[in-house]
C-alpha cells in the first residue's frame, strides 16, 4: 500500500504527464532552430558536430523528486516546473572550444529577437582555470562541481510562454561528452560510493580538458595556413 509521500509524488509525475506534449513540442522546435541554421551546420568542420535530445523518463522523475524531498526541498504542484527544469533536454556537441562562440551567439540572438527567453543566466560548469577565463569573456558565470562535470547550460522557454514549458540546452565538446557518458553510466541514477572510481573520473576529466585544448590548438594552426 502506498504511503502519503508516494501518493504525493505520483501526483506530481501525473502533472508532468499532462503537460509532457507541450515540452515535446518545444523541444522539437528548439531542435529545428539549431538544425536549420546554415552558420552552425555548414563548413568543414561545421560548428555543430551532432545533437542529442530526450524527454525526462517518468520513473527517473519520480526518483529525482524523492531525492529532492529528502534533501528538504519543497516541491509542489504549483512549483514543479520551476523546481525541475530538465524535463526536456537538448545537447549540442562541437569539436573544439573556439566553436562555442557561434553556438552562444546563436542562442543569444534567439533571446534578443524575442524568439526564446532565458529563465536564468547561462552557467558553465568547469574546473579548468583557463576555461573559466574563456567563459568570462562571454559574461557567463562559472561553477565547479565536485565531480568535475564540464558543460555549459542554458535554460530557455518560448518568449510568450504561459505554460511553464522550458528546455535545458547543454553545450560541450566531444571529449567532454565522452567523459559525461562514462560518468552517467556510473553515477546515474545513483551515485557511486567507490572513492577510487570518483578519483579516476576526476583524472579522466583532466585528460578530457587537455584533449579539448589540444584539439583547439590543432584547428588554430590549421586555419592559419
Amino acid at each position: 500500500m502506498e504511503n502519503d509521500e508516494q501518493v504525493f509524488v505520483r501526483g506530481l509525475v501525473e502533472k508532468y504527464r499532462e503537460k509532457k506534449r507541450l515540452f515535446e513540442l518545444f523541444l522539437t522546435n528548439v531542435q529545428a532552430d539549431f538544425s536549420s541554421s546554415p552558420a552552425l551546420n555548414t563548413g568543414i568542420p561545421s560548428v555543430i558536430h551532432s545533437t542529442k535530445s530526450r524527454m525526462k523518463d517518468e520513473g527517473h522523475l519520480e526518483k529525482k523528486i524523492k531525492r529532492k524531498l529528502a534533501e528538504g526541498r519543497q516541491i509542489t504542484v504549483d512549483n514543479l516546473f520551476s523546481e525541475i527544469t530538465d524535463l526536456a533536454g537538448m545537447r549540442i556537441l562541437h569539436l573544439h572550444q573556439s566553436q562555442f562562440y557561434g553556438i552562444h551567439k546563436f542562442v543569444m540572438k534567439k533571446v534578443s529577437s524575442k524568439h526564446w527567453k532565458l529563465l536564468e543566466k547561462p552557467i558553465a560548469y568547469t574546473w579548468d582555470p583557463e576555461s573559466v577565463e574563456y567563459f568570462k569573456t562571454f559574461k557567463i558565470r562559472t561553477s565547479i562541481k565536485p565531480s568535475y562535470y564540464t558543460s555549459v547550460h542554458y535554460l530557455v522557454s518560448p518568449a510568450n510562454d504561459e505554460d511553464n514549458v522550458c528546455c535545458e540546452i547543454q553545450v560541450r565538446t566531444l571529449f567532454e561528452e565522452a567523459w559525461g557518458e562514462i560518468d552517467h553510466s556510473i553515477n546515474y541514477p545513483e551515485k557511486t560510493d567507490q572513492a577510487a572510481t570518483v578519483e579516476q573520473l576526476r583524472v579522466l576529466s583532466k585528460l578530457v580538458s587537455t584533449g579539448s585544448r589540444l584539439a583547439d590548438a590543432i584547428f588554430k594552426i590549421h586555419e592559419t595556413k
